[in-house]
């Protein structure tokens, strides 16, 4: 039977991870990935890092590791980027700051590590200091807007090139940054205002580096994706379009959505990669309509083959958020599934139903994101908003990885209780949430039931399946016996099967 406290333990686990507390080096994780949905995604050779909380495996996620650092685990900070290159691991660390009374993204600092994600150290955010009003840029002494405070800079991307040690980071309303001194400090990198395409550091200017501010400021000083390609060539995403820089972030010629399909698809672009190819590495865009008044375009792919003079659109209309590649195959993540195409963008075939081969209880919510995707040598990763999932074959099998809180830990305490059922997540929102899911320990294979019963006691719902013994889930998608939406409020349910089964618990329902 499970008590409040033990209830609301679970319920804040399954939502966010473990802290781990400061430790050296990895830890091993007891419940596998520390978190359901996975946004960000990233491999070394066969070495997989996944955030908002860092999990890590090694041996393609039969263990999974927490790096020891105290700036992430028991704080607010999440992942909002990184950046693997070799043994050099570069993690944005941002939060959600609601001391305004409304949630606001906020930076909360780098993580850096050179031996390969051993040690971590931490990296302040990149912001100025209040007298930071003016930048030099070749000939000229720009007015700036100085960006002193962490909200509205989370940094969304991140880039180290490994060739020169240089890494950039796209933060906001802090624009695209560099340090050229690992993290020490940061420069502001200067992009050509919305009524220029392109400056040129031996050209004069007047204009004046500061985001979108209200009737003020610059869409393209605003930054959300950087990416160093295989050339050295910098591209820079901001709602207003792609930047390319050929001389290492000096002079830059911005792209942007013009209407026809030589342009981008939209011009507010939020993912920038390249994909390894013999020759020019093709670079692959997603690029979004940004909702600006005088900027045409709409959802979509955008992609060049030869370094940014030539531009082809695909997936028109698809929300797209990141890229992977593997032996000449594309995979494109997005709202509506994982798009596959075999033959350089040319014809795509979707994913969208994602069920655990071997455990066909355990599947993807219907409806969630694709957020993330990366490749090893053997494997194919993607992260979604309701798990993460791997593939040996491409995507015709999937295994599925989830927060695994067992019901009866092997070491017990207030956080991970022992107890017979349990509920995630809890609070739900059938809404938003499409479906509960119920955690239960069947000791032999037979038909479990799952009765759901209202404050009052009238039953609500009544679930019965066949079921293989051992720990499983079952879901409630939250209706009634007439199908109908049930009200906001406490609801209890009672599991009952063979060899005994009997256990209880409770569900917070909140629209």
């Amino acid at each position: 039977m499970m008590n409040a406290r033990s209830f609301i333990a679970l319920a804040g686990l399954l939502s966010v991870a473990t802290p781990v507390g400061a430790q050296v080096g990895p830890v091993e994780s007891e419940y596998g990935i520390l978190s359901n949905s996975i946004a960000n995604v990233d491999v070394s050779g066969d070495t997989l890092w996944a955030g908002p909380y860092l999990s890590m495996t090694p041996d393609g996620g039969t263990t999974w590791f927490a790096p020891g650092t105290d700036s992430l685990f028991g704080t607010p900070n999440r992942v909002f980027s990184m950046d693997v290159e070799g043994g050099t691991i570069w993690v944005g660390l941002g939060r959600s700051d609601a001391s305004q009374g409304t949630s606001v993204p906020s930076a909360a600092g780098f993580l850096v590590s050179t031996d390969g994600g051993r040690t971590f150290a931490y990296r302040y955010p990149q912001m100025d200091a209040a007298g930071d009003s003016s930048i030099v840029y070749g000939v000229n002494t720009l007015p700036a807007l100085p960006v002193i405070v962490p909200q509205q800079s989370p940094p969304y991307d991140i880039d180290f090139d490994p060739v020169t040690g240089v890494v950039y980071v796209a933060g906001w309303a802090s624009g695209i940054r560099r340090s050229d001194d690992g993290g020490l400090t940061w420069s502001r990198v200067v992009l050509p205002p919305d009524r220029l395409e392109a400056v040129y550091p031996d050209s004069v200017y007047s204009f004046r580096v500061e985001p979108k501010r209200g009737g003020s400021g610059e869409l393209n000083h605003m930054g959300f994706a950087v990416l160093v390609d295989e050339t050295g060539t910098v591209w820079a995403g901001t709602p207003a379009g792609v930047n390319r820089s050929t001389d290492g972030g000096q002079s830059w010629r911005r792209f942007t959505s013009d209407g026809t399909s030589s342009g981008l698809t939209g011009s507010w672009v939020i993912s920038i990669e390249e994909e390894p190819m013999p020759g020019r590495n093709p670079v692959w865009m997603a690029t979004w309509n940004s909702g600006e008044a005088g900027l045409a375009g709409q959802f979509g792919v955008t992609m060049t083959r030869d370094g940014g003079e030539t531009f082809e659109q695909v997936l028109h209309g698809e929300r797209i958020y990141d890229f992977g590649f593997q032996d000449g195959t594309v995979y494109a993540a997005g709202d509506n599934g994982l798009f596959v195409s075999g033959d350089e963008g040319r014809s795509w075939r979707s994913i969208r139903e994602f069920r655990d081969a071997t455990r066909p209880d355990r599947f993807v919510r219907p409806g969630s994101g694709v957020f993330s995707v990366e490749t090893t040598a053997d494997a194919l990763w993607v992260g979604t908003g309701d798990g993460l999932l791997k593939s040996d074959d491409g995507g015709a099998t999937w295994t599925v990885y989830r927060v695994d809180v067992p019901l009866r830990p092997s070491v017990p305490s207030e956080r991970v209780p022992r107890v017979d059922t349990y509920a995630y997540p809890n609070p739900f929102s059938p809404a938003v949430d499409r479906m509960v899911r119920i955690r239960y320990d069947l000791p032999q294979p037979g038909f479990l039931r799952v009765r759901v019963f209202d404050a009052g006691l009238n039953l609500v719902r009544d679930l019965r399946e066949n079921r293989p013994g051992g720990e499983g889930e079952i879901t409630w998608d939250g209706r009634d016996e007439r199908g109908g939406r049930i009200a906001n409020g406490v609801y209890f349910y009672e599991l009952s099967g063979p060899g005994g089964l009997e256990a209880r618990g409770k569900i917070l329902v909140i629209e």
